[in-house]
């Protein structure tokens, strides 16, 4: 492997207390810092009286900045990559430098921290069991609509991202395509002063917010849809079965593996148990 290597280092989301001393070693070390906004990390940099050289990467200059990255890592630096606020990677071009990193036989490494998507996912009091995140979802109502369609069978509990002038729009589509009895969480300015969460209905949620300004950054979570009829008469024992068996066979104990084939398929633990038994037989 060559010496030379990349460090996805998450940063606060919005409260400062919330960085490590892990990152602050890490970014202290780092030859060449690439960030999302330079004039965003260059605070943060500042309030931790670090000073690197810093280069910009993001959407529209990945492939010229992206280049250059690859020539520190040649040359043997650590370069460390940062976004504005919360984890490299996740609605943000870095897993493309991350990709081209290890396809170079570079080192890559990540300093966990902050995530937008699960202090939401955790707050919202749905179901953290099984879900999806989506990100940003497109920008106008017809192609949002378009899209959120997709998602109307989606059973596990989904996860997005939105800007405050397109966020009231967004949370009408979101109940005008799912309905407006699906449980659904709003999740405003997580972590900072303002932090706010407003739990309730997609029919709730909306009328709470239509006279109300947007402001700051939101995270909404949803419910997924529940297990339909047909799902449900369509498993096969045998699949469930193999499943389990498969979940033993790699150490999972006999009551563990009945739980969380139980909960991917939306069936009786009880049943699941039985099957179980008969799989570690």
């Amino acid at each position: 492997m060559n010496k030379g290597k990349l460090v996805l280092v998450a940063t606060p989301i919005g409260n400062l207390q919330d960085i490590s001393s892990r990152v602050q070693e890490t970014l202290a070390a780092a030859d060449l810092i690439a960030a999302e906004d330079t004039r965003v990390s260059r605070k943060l940099l500042q309030h931790l009286s670090i000073s690197k050289p810093m280069t910009s990467y993001f959407q529209h200059n990945q492939n010229t900045k992206g280049e250059k990255i690859l020539v520190a890592l040649a040359e043997g630096q650590m370069v460390v990559l940062i976004t504005d606020a919360g984890t490299p990677a996740i609605s943000d071009p870095g897993y493309q430098i991350a990709a081209q990193a290890i396809k170079a036989g570079y080192e890559l490494d990540a300093i966990p921290g902050p995530c937008g998507l699960v202090q939401a996912l955790v707050l919202s009091g749905l179901s953290t069991e099984r879900f999806c995140f989506e990100g940003f979802l497109p920008r106008t109502t017809t192609e949002r609509k378009k899209y959120l369609k997709t998602l109307v069978a989606e059973e596990r509990t989904m996860v997005f991202y939105e800007a405050p002038h397109r966020f009231k729009s967004t949370l009408k589509d979101l109940k005008a395509v799912f309905s407006e009895e699906r449980q659904a969480a709003v999740c405003r300015e997580l972590t900072k002063k303002f932090q706010e969460i407003n739990r309730g209905t997609l029919g709730e949620l909306t009328s709470q917010w239509q006279d109300r300004e947007a402001k700051g950054e939101y995270t909404l979570v949803v419910a997924g849809a529940p297990a339909t009829k047909k799902t449900q008469e369509t498993i096969d024992p045998k699949d469930i079965k193999q499943e389990i068996k498969r979940l033993i066979d790699n150490g999972m104990g006999s009551k563990a593996a009945a739980k969380e084939v139980a909960s991917r398929h939306k069936i009786s633990v009880n049943q699941a148990y039985r099957w179980a038994i008969e799989a570690d037989s």
